[in-house]
């Protein structure tokens, strides 16, 4: 199998149109990742000249499916990001120019074929937030929704697992195909890599990959749109959330907690985000709720922080099997109370959504 050395040299002997050198001499490659029978990298260019760079983009692809026994190759071409905007305060309430609050270029657009954006988000990790939204997704598929899923947490993406999916995501009509599982269409990082490889990428290089999934896969079409396009967040507050808001309009957010404080400090931080940013937070969900980890505190946080408690979820084996087994709970056994727990909060948001 070729090693990494292998595939540097591949690449290096293309050239770069702008400067004539190899593409690694000329520190194109970025985030370059080889292991076993895959190698995927960013390609990373200046905005002006994406369309110029499409063909090299093309030409590595061929050169390391070139390679023997090299049988999934992912190139993502990105532009670099403009510098960080200076704070404005255009299109904020009255109030909130009052405050000074920074705010981000908002988009204008949602994806194509979409009709609604849903946020799932966390401050902090561990509390089961992809677990929520994997579920939360297929209850509102329940509902007759078409709903896809978008694997947001590009640095430790759990979907293609949570979901049963693997293998290289096909690039068909200028856009990428999703998978489907249980009705949703998914896109994740983690199907363009093996689940043990480490996406050692920078901020921007993460923010990009999260662009190109969120704007070029082929998520609906004219006749048949997406009604939910659920995003699954990385905990935290930091660059793939804010390059969510700057691609695409928010049509509310849902934040996972577990009861306790050490995780409710950080449910408040990711509430002021999008409070910041003008997203509604539609609401907070208890989950792992039980003698365990304890029960109540994120209703009351809720009440506190103004917004909706949706409902708590229990502390429960079956959706930890469900989620290895790539059975999630709500489509492994519909009628069962965890499901019904489920079932209860997309009905919810549902009608929030609606509302938006």
């Amino acid at each position: 199998m070729p090693d990494r050395s292998d595939v540097l040299a591949a690449l290096d002997a293309l050239r770069d149109p702008k400067t004539g050198r190899g593409l690694v001499e000329a520190g194109l490659v970025q985030g370059l990742v080889v292991a076993e029978d895959r190698a995927g990298f960013v390609l990373e260019v200046a905005a002006a000249d994406a369309a110029a760079y499409a063909p090299v983009r093309d030409a590595a692809e061929a050169a390391l499916r070139a390679l023997p026994g090299m049988t999934r190759v992912s190139v993502v071409l990105t532009t670099e990001s403009p510098a960080s905007p200076r704070p404005r305060t255009a299109g904020l309430s009255p109030e909130a120019q009052r405050q000074g609050r920074p705010q981000a270029p908002r988009a204008t657009e949602r994806p194509a074929h979409v009709r609604r954006v849903l946020a799932v988000a966390s401050g902090k990790g561990g509390v089961g937030k992809s677990t929520v939204a994997v579920n939360l997704a297929l209850a509102l598929k329940a509902r007759g929704l078409s709903v896809g899923l978008l694997d947001a947490d590009v640095h430790g993406p759990s979907i293609p697992t949570m979901l049963g999916i693997g293998g290289q995501p096909e690039y068909r009509d200028d856009a990428l195909q999703p998978k489907i599982a249980h009705g949703l269409k998914a896109m994740s990082v983690g199907l363009l890599m093996k689940a043990d490889d480490a996406m050692i990428w920078r901020g921007p290089m993460a923010s990009q990959a999260l662009t190109q999934m969120l704007t070029q896969t082929a998520w609906g079409t004219e006749d048949q749109p997406l009604d939910v396009l659920v995003v699954d967040l990385p905990p935290g507050t930091g660059d793939v959330q804010l390059t969510l808001i700057q691609k695409t309009p928010l049509d509310g957010a849902v934040i996972v907690s577990t009861p306790q404080e050490v995780a409710l400090a950080d449910a408040r931080r990711a509430h002021t985000l999008f409070q910041r940013v003008e997203v509604p937070t539609l609401g907070l969900i208890e989950n792992m709720s039980g003698p365990v980890f304890g029960e109540g505190g994120t209703a009351r946080e809720a009440e506190r922080l103004g917004a909706p408690f949706l409902g708590a979820l229990p502390l429960d084996a079956a959706i930890r099997r469900g989620g290895d087994d790539g059975r999630p709970v709500v489509a492994a056994d519909p009628g069962g109370d965890v499901a019904k727990a489920f079932a209860a909060i997309a009905e919810q948001v549902a009608g929030a959504l609606e509302r938006a």
